[in-house]
Formats: structure tokens, sequence, C-alpha cells
């Protein structure tokens, strides 16, 4: 008898659904190094196989040596077939037999747009059909995947597929093409490097470089401020001057020679209380915020970490753009799991004793998903980091729930030889949420002594504070992803990686975040010739059309029709200039180059540096001194994976040492000397001292992972490197 086939998008999921739907005991079936679970339900047997993400990709239909744009000619191939993933052969020929022998089949990857997307190109391809069920959940706990499974609709989500469908198609135009003008604008002006952009790289990198234009243009003002610092009835007060900023030293120098001696009196008093609302439920945007805030973990981070938790059941689906907990999740019996934790008894059982649980929630909404919350299921053997984010998020939970914290706000005018100065007071009268919320209730607290109107005020010092008007701040990865959410730039689940993918290709650099002289150059070049391409109004406008598919109101051959037709336009003008645009940047790109490819300086001649180096002749790659062929000195090198300098020397040598990324493996480190022989992991430089850097994301992430090719020509001769580019995964 034909068995019912349930999809899964990783291998937890499966695992986590198997063990739910089980009648009796669940073990993995090994096939080739790919896993599956086989069990029975009501006495039907049912097999659970995970698809360890995208096993589809898009490529070029014709494919050419050399590079040409534009292309709009696209076919989606087995990912297995692209460099770099082999590995993802072993669960697409599990899923394919698997399929063969399957009566009925089921969805049960993410329930968003890219596991829409690729249950539904493994049903076309693989299963020959072109619908299925639909199992749809946003927990991996026993209750919730029993319910989807019981309750799983008849056809696959439509609207998402082709939602999905869209935008990896408008990504792959955009990025491809745009990221093939750059190279070869490039080339023609004689340089080789892979420069890239996207639908939302090329525009998000705009905005960074305008903060940076704004703070390289400004220019401080100095002005003054008047402190007063005194006692009223025997205790310290301090008052700023009424006249806030002076912006001449001599009006300031003369309230503080008119006051110097004098003493002052309480001349009005006010206070008042206001109510202080709980914070809304966590939203992806606002999760990641928080936790750079409170961590220092980058958003791409929070994500891998949120997605881990997810796996675990401890918390819900974490891409969400939902500021609202729906009361069918069951608040009290989340709540009393969460009781049983230890470390969360007090907190559980104090909102347990409510008369009602309300959530305060925000405006946001998401249809597919709720806002993150926990689910009542502990992490075991959780890291550090998920303990720090599992934390953050429970404490959220517990503190949508609470009471308003009442806050006084104190206000009194202290008058001297005419001039007032104002005191400030604020202080928490009832604390209510933040207790909930500890110990991330974060609130300014300024103790003022309690006076009334007609207290007499020594006045023992006058300050004439110097300062200086401040540029605005530099953007960081938590302020940045705000404004990218409000301009429409990516999406929740796509925002944090394409700020990732500007860190890799040398774009922009620190944690405050720096736009670095080859960004800047990219982004001037564009914007005096091809503007559009770093339009944040032209990203804007498709996202928007792409949310309309979504809700069936527009079609995806409308949307892609357009997208193509903007960009024949825009391609055409950058061919016009693609001259101009090279020559631009080639000074930045030759700058960025000897920095990301120069180990140091050449131990055996002392005159030349040693280079990575990309061999034309045998395509290979190897460290090299520049003072060739005076000097022959030379090391090997790893030929997969991206190369960097780290700077430093290694502690048995003295020789230098570079780091690796390899395609599913952690970051390594090695020396040069020996054919890299003194091999070891390298230390996760975005992770806080002493723990382990979250694992990488699988197949989505990889995606679009792919940083700057380090392929150094030794002499540079334009459009010869084509046929010899490494595979770049357009971005978004």
């Amino acid at each position: 008898m034909a068995y019912t086939l349930i999809l899964t998008e990783k291998p937890s999921a499966a695992q986590k659904i198997a063990e739910a739907l089980a009648d009796g005991p669940v073990k993995p079936v090994n096939r080739g190094g790919a896993q599956y679970y086989r069990i029975r339900r009501g006495g039907r047997e049912i097999v659970v196989v995970p698809a360890v993400g995208h096993l589809f990709t898009l490529k070029e239909e014709t494919p050419n040596r050399h590079w040409t744009y534009p292309i709009f000619s696209v076919k989606w191939v087995p990912t297995y077939t692209e460099k770099g993933s082999a590995w993802s052969r072993k669960y697409y020929q599990n899923i394919e037999d698997l399929g063969k022998k399957a009566g009925e089949f089921i969805s049960a990857t993410d329930y968003d747009i890219e596991g829409s997307v690729i249950a539904y190109n493994i049903f076309r391809f693989l299963f020959g059909r072109e619908d299925g069920r639909r199992m749809k959940f946003s927990t991996l706990t026993t209750q919730d995947l029993v319910y989807a499974y019981e309750h799983a609709s008849k056809h696959l989500d439509f609207p998402q597929i082709e939602a999905g469908l869209a935008r990896h198609q408008l990504d792959y135009y955009f990025g491809i093409n745009l990221t093939r003008a750059l190279t070869l604008a490039l080339e023609n002006a004689g340089g080789y490097w892979i420069l890239s952009t996207g639908r939302v790289q090329g525009p998000t990198l705009k905005l960074l470089n305008d903060r940076s234009r704004e703070i390289g243009k400004f220019r401080p003002e100095p002005y003054w401020e008047i402190l007063l610092a005194g006692t009223v009835n025997g205790e310290p007060v301090t008052a700023m001057h009424a006249g806030d900023k002076f912006w001449e030293k001599g009006r300031a120098a003369q309230i503080v020679d008119a006051c110097k001696g004098k003493h002052g009196i309480v001349e009005g008093m006010e206070k008042r209380e206001h109510e202080q609302k709980p914070p809304v439920p966590f939203d992806l945007t606002t999760l990641q915020r928080d936790s750079y805030n409170l961590f220092g973990y980058s958003p791409k981070q929070t994500l891998e970490i949120a997605q881990s938790l997810y796996e675990r059941a401890a918390i819900s689906y974490p891409r969400t753009s939902s500021q609202k907990l729906p009361a069918k999740i069951g608040y009290k019996g989340i709540i009393s799991a969460l009781a049983k934790q230890k470390e969360y008894e007090p907190l559980a059982k104090q909102l347990l004793s409510k008369t009602s649980l309300k959530p305060n929630e925000g405006a946001k909404m998401d249809p597919a998903h709720p806002a993150i919350f926990p689910t009542g299921v502990k992490p075991e053997k959780a890291s550090s980091y998920q303990k720090r984010l599992y934390d953050l998020i429970v404490k959220r939970f517990f503190a949508v729930f609470g009471d308003p914290a009442v806050r006084e706000m104190q206000r009194a005018v202290i008058k001297v030889a005419g001039e007032d100065f104002i005191a400030h007071g604020v202080r928490t009268l009832k604390r209510n949420w933040m207790d909930f919320y500890m110990p991330y209730a974060r609130f300014k607290e300024e103790t003022m002594p309690p006076v009334k109107k007609g207290d007499a005020v020594t006045v023992k010092r006058l300050d004439m504070l110097e300062k200086e008007t401040q540029p605005p701040p530099r953007y960081t990865q938590a302020s940045v992803l705000k404004e990218m959410e409000g301009l429409g730039l990516g999406t929740k689940a796509t925002r944090a990686q394409i700020l990732q993918t500007l860190y890799d290709r040398g774009y922009i650099k620190e944690k405050s975040i720096v736009v670095t002289e080859l960004g800047a150059a990219v982004v001037g070049a564009l914007e005096k010739y091809c503007p559009e391409i770093i339009s944040p109004e032209l990203t804007r406008q498709f996202e928007v059309e792409m949310e309309s598919i979504e809700v069936d109101k527009v079609k995806r051959d409308d949307i892609l029709s357009k997208a193509e037709g903007e960009l024949k336009k825009i391609l055409s003008r950058f061919k016009e200039n693609e001259g101009r645009i090279g020559s631009e940047i080639l000074k930045a790109v030759v700058e960025y180059e000897k920095t990301k490819t120069t180990v140091g300086k050449c131990m055996k001649c002392g005159q030349g540096d040693l280079r990575i180096i990309h061999s034309k002749k045998s395509g290979k790659r190897f460290v090299g001194c520049t003072s060739y062929p005076k000097c022959v000195n030379s090391f090997p090198l790893p030929q997969n994976g991206f190369l960097s300098v780290t700077g430093k020397g290694c502690d048995k040598c003295g020789l230098f040492i570079l780091n690796v990324k390899q395609a599913r493996r952690r970051p390594w480190t090695f020396c040069i000397k020996d054919g890299f022989t003194h091999k070891r992991p390298a230390k996760a430089a975005a992770a806080p001292a002493g723990d382990k850097k979250p694992a990488e994301g699988k197949a989505r992430a990889a995606k679009a992972a792919v940083g700057p090719a380090v392929a150094i020509k030794a002499a540079k001769a334009p459009g010869k490197a084509a046929g010899k580019r490494a595979a770049v995964s357009p971005p978004e």
C-alpha cells in the first residue's frame, strides 16, 4: 500500500514531526548519508523526509563561457549541479526515490515564501505533480504538529508560492545582470574583481553611504550651557539654565557673572504621573535590534540562534513581522509550562494569579505567523548564546501581559538673580511589567530632593560648559535594520543577510558602520551614471507588488515583465557609460585588492610583498612574492573557500596566518608554511569571547554568503578572466 510522504525543510523539523505523529517508537532510516523517518499513525504508513533547504536553484538557460548582459532566460536546476553544492545530491536522490512509492504528498516546509518555493519545486520536479496537501504551523511542539497534520489544507499555498517564485526570479534578474555589468565595466578599465550589487543590496549601500557623507561634511559648532550645583533643604540639587544652548560665549559669561554669589529660590514645582505601557511582542526585526543592543549579536547571528531555538521547539517561528499574539496559542498553557522551569517559576506564578491575561500588542501584522513567543519547552543543553536569547524572549513574553508601569516626572524652576534654572527628576512609582522584563527594562531614574515652592536654594557652583554639536551617528547593525524596514528594503527574513553580504563584499566595515573606499566608489559611480540601480523607490515599488501577489491582486508574469523592461532601460544606460563607471571604481578596487590579498613582507628578499595570487596558467592560487621573477618565494594554498588575511603571525614559526571559509564548515585558520599544516579552527569574530559561533544557516544562508572572489591575476588584462570567474549567486 502506498504511503503518505511528508516533506520538511530541515532534518530537525522532520524528526519533530515524526515524533509528534508516530503511534510507536521513531527510528531514523539512513540512505546514502541522508536520513528520513518511517512511522505509522492510525494504521497508515507515513514517511517524513527533509529537503535541507533549496534543492533547486535558478541558472542562466544557455550559459556562455564569457559573461554578457542582459539575460532574462533562466531555468531551475538541481542545486547539487552548482559549484560547492554537491553535498545536496544525497538529499535530492533520497527524496526522488521515496516519492516514487508515495500515494499522498504533504508539504510541511516552513510556512513562508521560501519554504513554499522549496516544496513546490520538489513537488513538480521530483514528484511530477503540481499540487498536494499543506501543513501550517508556527511551532514544532507536538500539539501544534498534530493539529497541523489533522487539519492540513487540501492544496499547496499558491499565493505564497507565486510570490516566492517572483522574488527569486526578480532577484536573479537584478543580481546577475547588475553584478555582471559592474564586473565587466571594471575589466574594461583594466582590473578584475567580482563587484556585486542587487535589487536591495545597492539601495542599502547608498543609504549607508549617504550617512557617511553627512558625517564627512559635518562641521561642529561650539555652544555653551550653564550648570548650577547647589543644595535645597540640605540635599544636593543640579539644574541647567532654561536658555539651554548659548551660541555666544559672551552671553553665557554675562549670566554666570550676574548670578555669582547669589542664592536662589524655588519659584515653581510640577509633578506629573504617567503610565508606561508594557513592550509589544517581538517580531524578527525588533528581536534583532534588541539582541544587538543588549548582547552585541549581529542580526544574522540572532536569526541563526532563534532558528536553532525554533528547531528545538522552544520558541515559535522567528521569521515573522507580526506583533500580535492571538489567544488561540493558549497564554495560560504556555505560562504554566514556563512555571515548571525553575528560573521562571516566580514570574510565571505571578502572571497566573492575574484575573485575566491580555497582551499589549503592536500594530504590525503577519498573515502567516504570530509574534515570536516561547512555547514552554525548555531548550536542553543550550549554548550560552541560546540561553541569552531564550531568556530575552521569555521575559518579553511575560512583560507584554504585565500592568502599565507608573512613572512620575518632576520639574522645578529655580530663580537666581532673575535667571531661570530648571531641575528635572524622574522616578518609577510602580514597576509592574518592568519586574517581568528585568534585566532588560532599562529606564533613566533621576532623583531630585523633595522641594516645594518658596524653598531656598544655596548655590555652591556655576559652571559654564563648553560643548560642540555632534554629527549624526553612524548606523549600527541594529539601527540600519529599522531604517531598511521603514524604506521597504528587503524582507524580515533577508535584511540581515543583505547586511552581512555588504560586509563580505568589502563595501562596509566595523560595528558602527563605515562605508569603505570601495563601497563609496561603487555608490559614487552608479549615482553619477546610473542612479536607478541604487534607487530605494524602485526596490520599494517591487516589494509592494510582490506583497500584492500574496493576496492574489497581481500576477507574477506581469511583475517579471515589468522588471525586465525596467532592467533593459537601466542596463542600456549603463552600457553607454560602462567605461566611465569602470574607471571611477578601478582605483578603489586596486587599493582594496592590495588590502585583502597582501599577506605581509617577503621574508626571503625583503623587497616585495607576499600576496595571494591566482595563476592564469594553472587556475590555482598560491602565496607569491610581488618581486617575481627576481624572487620565487611561494607557498601553497587551499584551492576551495574564501581566504582572508588576519595580519597575525604564527606562534610556532612566526610566518603569516590566513583564514578560510568553506561551504558547510566552520571557518579555520592556517599558517602559510609547509602547505598550511598548522591548521586550527578560527575564532568567531562576531561572537562574544569564550563562546562558539552559531552554526551557519544551511542552503538559505549559503546561497547569498559568497564573498568577493580571491582571484588575483599577476597581470591585469581586461576581459581575459571571464571564463575563470568564481560562481557568484546573484545578490538580492
